[in-house]
């Protein structure tokens, strides 16, 4: 019987710090190098308006990124109850490493997976940790690298972990500095055996390498700041075209490739990247189908209260919505999913998951 990639535990971490506008009323925003001539509560609230993001999460202090992975990663074990030692790999998905606190500065060795693997003291050295980069597809590009493998049948567990501390790797001078946020997520697959298919069914990635410069590194937009640190930076507005048009189109391979049609789907986890963008790539995947109406529930959002923290939005959303802390929106078995995402690359993907 063929082999399948099914979950059989989840966990996440986030942060406590709760952070709303007014965290951003005294900041000094720069567009262009000019200073933007508009009162900062006006900036706020338009961004709010765009976005649909109110609050954002930020984590403690003394807490790196792969503190916060630890926390989501022990939660997945203990979800699903099983001897950490038995996990064959460990794979954290992440883009900026560990950056402390008042710094800029990333540091990425040892890969933050063989930090996760230390500190949880597994003691198996099959246990292969190692780490992802791909911008915010990461985690759901970790999936189908889990998938790839499992189906093999040389791993029997692969823990995916999706971890983030973006609000130390912001421009402070960029009103696109008030998306970003701190989260951690894990998920852990296990390969199963079955007559009729189940967990990741099919998936599709791509890469349009060409449109790179929409998300990428850069200096502040202080023009007086002269310390040579980079930041996160993105031209929004493009971004977002180019998302809406690719991305549903990524979705709709998957799904096809899957043998099924829009209709089969009953929930979709999207990257938390913008609430108004997220319901545009949906209509215009709705619009490749010929279909006019959007299910209720199809789409769960968290992006409202936990913002962007980029690998870690779709593993929390799967996580909060298994554990019923997303309202209005449950999984039952045998239904079919969607887990997508797109980001700095740019990288699209996409995964069909049966629960």
């Amino acid at each position: 019987m063929p082999i399948y990639s099914t979950i059989i535990g989840t966990g996440s971490y986030i942060p406590e710090q709760v952070i709303n506008g007014s965290f951003f009323a005294h900041r000094v925003f720069y567009e262009n190098g000019e200073l933007i001539p508009k009162a900062n509560d006006e900036i706020i609230h338009k961004f709010s308006e765009i976005t649909e993001i109110v609050e954002r999460r930020y984590a403690d202090d003394h807490l790196l990124n792969h503190d916060i992975a630890v926390i989501a990663a022990q939660n997945a074990l203990n979800d699903a109850q099983i001897d950490k030692e038995s996990l064959d790999q460990i794979i954290f998905c992440h883009n900026f490493g560990d950056i402390r606190h008042n710094s800029n500065r990333v540091d990425m060795l040892p890969a933050l997976a063989a930090k996760v693997k230390q500190i949880l003291d597994i003691q198996n050295p099959d246990c292969v940790a190692y780490d992802l980069i791909f911008g915010c597809p990461g985690w759901v590009q970790g999936v189908i690298q889990a998938d790839y493998i499992l189906r093999t049948g040389d791993a029997k567990r692969i823990m995916v972990i999706g971890a983030e501390t973006l609000s130390r790797i912001v421009d402070p001078h960029d009103r696109d500095s008030m998306i970003f946020a701190d989260g951690a997520a894990a998920v852990i697959f296990e390969g199963k055996t079955a007559e009729q298919p189940i967990g990741v069914l099919a998936h599709k990635s791509q890469t349009y390498a060409a449109y790179a410069s929409l998300l990428t590194m850069g200096k502040s937009n202080n023009p007086e700041e002269n310390n040579n640190n980079l930041y996160i930076k993105m031209n929004g507005r493009k971004l977002y075209e180019f998302a809406v048009v690719t991305v549903p189109q990524v979705v709709k391979s998957a799904i096809d490739k899957a043998g099924l049609d829009i209709s089969d789907i009953k929930m979709v986890f999207i990257h938390q990247a913008n609430g108004k963008m997220d319901c545009a790539i949906m209509k215009r995947l709705f619009k490749l189908y010929e279909a006019t109406e959007i299910p209720e529930n199809l789409v769960p959002m968290t992006i409202s209260w936990l913002g962007n923290s980029s690998v870690a939005t779709i593993p929390t959303l799967i996580d909060l919505v298994l554990h019923k802390q997303v309202k209005k929106h449950q999984i039952k078995e045998g239904d079919y999913t969607v887990f997508a995402s797109v980001g700095a690359g740019m990288h699209i993907n996409a995964v069909v998951y049966k629960f």
